[in-house]
């Protein structure tokens, strides 16, 4: 490679490494506020888990009609973490092949139109830019019920563990059938009212949704943050070996031109 060429791909890496520098800057101070978001989502789920694990509802063991809602976002340099749901999203429609899906994100919609086009049937996107909110969660359950009823439903998202590491997971959202058949529900002091199954039904779905959104949001920000970390890394390693280069050939540029007039010198003695 001529000395231009070096200097031109030197610069390049440079401003990659600036790049990738900005991004996990930024990613690093959205993980904060991501953070805050899981927990008190979280905080909304777990109590929607204890009140249906106190009243034993339960999903039927032959469902007519299932629905699986893939949640991920619409931004890349993350890692692996949209790869990772849609995997765990086509494991679950090897066992019920005839599920409806709905995306929430275009990288998983993306990804999900590539091999199961046909089982897709509701998409959202302009999700993950910022911590996701209750009523973001509220207008996309509100869209997923005019689908219909379904016998089950189940959220595939990609679970916070740590600051490098997420994992993809599943929880059940119950329909107002299920919740009405619970063993247990009269053990609350509900209203005699019918539509509170569905009033339930519809909450818990929210709240599912929500925690979905918010548990992605901060797996997504703290894996793009380790891989804008590693990037710049890298970057930087490949700065210190081109620069190592290039002062070599530098270094071989000059030589060769003072041995050329050193040549001309002796040659006009």
């Amino acid at each position: 490679a001529t000395l231009r060429e070096i200097e031109t791909r030197l610069k390049s890496i440079k401003n990659i490494e600036k790049i990738t520098n900005t991004m996990k800057v930024v990613a690093s101070t959205r993980m904060g506020r991501a953070q805050r978001a899981m927990a008190s989502s979280r905080a909304f789920r777990e109590g929607d888990s204890d009140f249906f694990a106190t009243a034993e509802t339960s999903t039927p063991e032959t469902a007519e009609k299932t629905l699986i809602i893939a949640v991920s976002s619409d931004k890349g340099l993350c890692g692996s973490i949209h790869s990772q749901i849609a995997k765990a999203t086509r494991a679950k429609l090897q066992e019920t092949p005839n599920a409806d899906v709905v995306t929430i994100g275009d990288k998983i919609k993306a990804q999900m139109l590539r091999t199961h086009s046909s089982n897709v049937v509701l998409s959202f996107n302009g999700v993950g830019k910022e911590a996701p909110t209750f009523w973001e969660a509220s207008l996309i359950a509100d869209e997923i019920r005019k689908l219909g009823d379904y016998d089950k439903i189940e959220v595939m998202y990609n679970k916070f563990v740590s600051g490098v590491a997420f994992e993809p997971s599943v929880f059940p959202s119950f329909s107002p059938i299920s919740i009405e058949e619970s063993p247990k529900l009269s053990e609350f002091e509900l209203e005699e009212d019918q539509a509170i199954p569905t009033s339930l039904s519809q909450i818990s779905l929210t709240n599912a949704i929500l925690n979905a959104m918010a548990e992605g949001y901060a797996s997504e920000i703290s894996a793009r943050r380790n891989a804008m970390d590693n990037a710049s890394k890298n970057a930087g390693e490949m700065i210190n070996k081109y620069s190592i280069l290039y002062n070599r050939t530098r270094q071989a540029v000059i030589t060769n031109e003072l041995v050329d007039i050193i040549t001309g010198a002796s040659s006009l003695d």
